[in-house]
């Protein structure tokens, strides 16, 4: 059966999107997200019109069960997924996750590659074994059953499409073709979906789907590659977030085939003008900035400089911008922001902007911008944004910043003086260093000893001008386990030590909630 047939038989023109930013996005080093920002971001998720949210990796940890737990319970629309590796204790904490959600899926998976059949040390007659016990007990389970071929780019073809028909004969409604390593191209991509579809038996009463990642820059359009060669489902994350380079971007996929939609006449359900608010989102709670010249949701996407470009723009949009800023939630108004600004007119910029905030969050927010105003001539959207963002960004509250002072310039050492509140207890030292943020991060050691190495120190400015707010990022690790934390000021020393600060209250989160143990399972355990 062609391509094309298989696709009629589905819907010819419906593509599901299947967000794994929970999932496989968190796969990032330091990407970790807390249990409520877990539930924040597949609520986003569930509203912007996704049909499956692969929530988490439930035997992971305990927290991991709990947060994929909760948002099944709470999915209003959209498939909740939970990831099992191929053995039936996976499967079956999996199902116990998902089994409250109006619509749940088991989504389990095997390496099949050379490469990947050597870790578990299996023969292919072996795994094949495995694929129909564990592929049967998730149907006997759920009638929504994806599997997976971790590593198929890189399958041998007769196994490849053994292994398919092995995984559909036992009951699984998705096949999902991973590129695992970002290793294919566009061409094989079409072509291996298209094979599948036409020479495994039963393939044409199944949906394909791809899952691509970014390592040679080729993940979206891999992914489109695959939908012409008969793929339904494209997995995806928001701002293309995962483990090494990434992978597929969500807001590419749906923007492609929405602009060009005359030679990819696919349809999707997600409201593109949510994209932006959830892209700024996840990079707060990720720590993961969106590089400024990124596709779709990069701060430059549609900035023009060049004096040709901007003539052009003022004659013409569409001289210089393939689609408007709003379809993806990029509104900017005419309400300009300063220390005169009232509450309403505040509400109202943050609405445009996507932010509605309860009373006492815009109370809380309200004084923290007059402050900022107090400091800055203009408030620009971004600096909203950064302020929104910074106010939930303060962990558990175990610490908490009063008072710094640092001394800084050419005759060293820099020193830095410091009062931390540590739970009811208010602390104060002072510490010497290399520059200002070495001294003020060596005070915060100085009243909370940790061993905490520093994996990264990020520093960008929101806005254009002396007075620019700027956000800090600052990534720590112990043990194995890693925490990120960001904040925003005027002053960047005072930004770097809320940072750092932010990332020690979750790192104390996550100290407690397990036990002092890294958790048994690792996502890198999972490819």
């Amino acid at each position: 059966m062609t391509s094309e047939n298989h696709a009629s038989k589905i819907d010819s023109n419906r593509v599901l999107i299947f967000d794994t930013t929970l999932r496989d996005g968190e796969q990032s080093p330091g990407a970790t997200m807390s249990h409520d920002e877990k539930l924040e971001i597949a609520g986003l998720l569930d509203e912007m019109g996704v049909d499956i949210i692969e929530a988490g990796f439930p035997i992971a940890s305990e927290g991991d069960f709990n947060a994929v737990s909760e948002i099944a319970k709470n999915a209003v629309n959209s498939t909740i997924c939970g990831l099992a590796r191929a053995n039936l204790k996976d499967i079956d904490r999996c199902w116990e996750a998902v089994k409250h959600a109006k619509s749940p899926r088991i989504h389990t998976f095997i390496g099949t590659s050379p490469q990947h059949r050597a870790i578990p040390n299996l023969t292919m007659d072996e795994m094949a074994d495995r694929i129909h016990e564990t592929v049967t007990h998730a149907r006997n389970l759920c009638d929504n059953v994806q599997w997976s071929p971790m590593d198929a780019t890189r399958t041998e073809w007769d196994f490849l499409a053994r292994t398919v028909e092995i995984a559909i004969r036992a009951g699984a409604t998705t096949i999902n073709i991973p590129d695992t390593v970002g290793y294919t191209a566009p061409e094989e991509s079409a072509d291996l979906i298209r094979r599948l579809i036409a020479e495994v038996p039963g393939a044409d009463e199944i949906i394909f789907a791809t899952h691509c990642h970014n390592d040679l820059g080729m993940a979206t359009a891999n992914s489109l590659a695959a939908v012409a060669g008969g793929a339904r489902q494209i997995e995806c994350t928001i701002n293309g977030l995962g483990e090494r380079a990434g992978n597929t971007a969500l807001e590419e996929v749906v923007m492609a085939m929405k602009t060009r939609h005359d030679i990819l006449p696919y349809t999707t359900k997600i409201d593109s003008t949510k994209i932006m608010h959830l892209s700024r989102r996840v990079a707060t709670v990720s720590g993961f900035n969106v590089q400024p010249n990124k596709a779709i949701v990069g701060k430059n996407a549609f900035a023009h400089e060049s004096g040709i470009h901007q003539d052009g723009m003022l004659k013409s949009a569409d001289t210089f911008e393939i689609m408007r800023p709003e379809d993806v939630g990029l509104v900017e108004t005419n309400i300009v922001m300063g220390k005169h600004s009232g509450r309403a007119a505040l509400r109202s910029k943050l609405k445009d902007l996507g932010f509605d905030l309860a009373d006492n969050q815009l109370n809380d927010l309200f004084v923290r911008f007059k402050a900022l105003a107090d400091r800055k001539k203009e408030v620009f959207d971004d600096d909203l944004i950064a302020l929104v963002t910074d106010a939930g960004s303060d962990g558990e509250g175990h610490l908490e910043v009063n008072f710094l002072r640092v001394v800084c310039g050419t005759e060293a050492p820099q020193t830095a003086e410091l009062s931390l509140r540590v739970g009811e207890e208010d602390k104060q030292a002072s510490a010497q260093g290399d520059g200002p943020v070495d001294a003020a991060f060596n005070a915060v050691k100085a009243v909370f000893p940790n061993e905490a190495a520093l994996q990264l120190y990020q520093v960008s400015a929101v806005t254009e001008g002396m007075d620019a707010q700027a956000t800090v990022t600052v990534r720590i690790e112990e043990d194995g386990r890693i925490a990120t934390g960001q904040s925003a000021d005027t002053d960047t020393v005072v930004a770097s030590v809320k940072a750092y600060v932010n990332a020690l209250n979750r790192l104390i989160v996550r100290r407690e909630k397990s036990g002092g143990d890294v958790p048994e399972v690792s996502y890198k355990d999972i490819g």
